[in-house]
């Protein structure tokens, strides 16, 4: 079971958080995007908001661009909606 979650990444943020943005999720991270480390927030977050492990969470599409599709393993879509919002 899981769920892919359309993200859009704004990297070097003051004010790190998640929320909805139409049909994606808007994730703020403090980490700047080099060498994958705002890639890495950006699990983190989710996993964090989500409810499962950060290795649970990985980046599908998108690695190097702002757009990107996230899956959340061990969790249904309908859960996720929920849980993030």
């Amino acid at each position: 079971m899981h769920a892919d979650v359309r993200v859009r990444v704004q990297a070097r943020s003051k004010r790190p958080g998640i929320e909805r943005r139409g049909d994606a999720l808007l994730v703020r991270v403090a980490a700047p995007p080099v060498d994958g480390r705002a890639n890495d927030a950006v699990c983190k977050a989710i996993a964090a908001a989500a409810g499962v492990p950060s290795s649970s969470v990985s980046v599908l599409r998108g690695h190097t661009a702002r757009d990107k599709t996230v899956r959340v393993e061990g969790v249904a879509p309908e859960e996720l909606e929920r849980k993030l919002g």
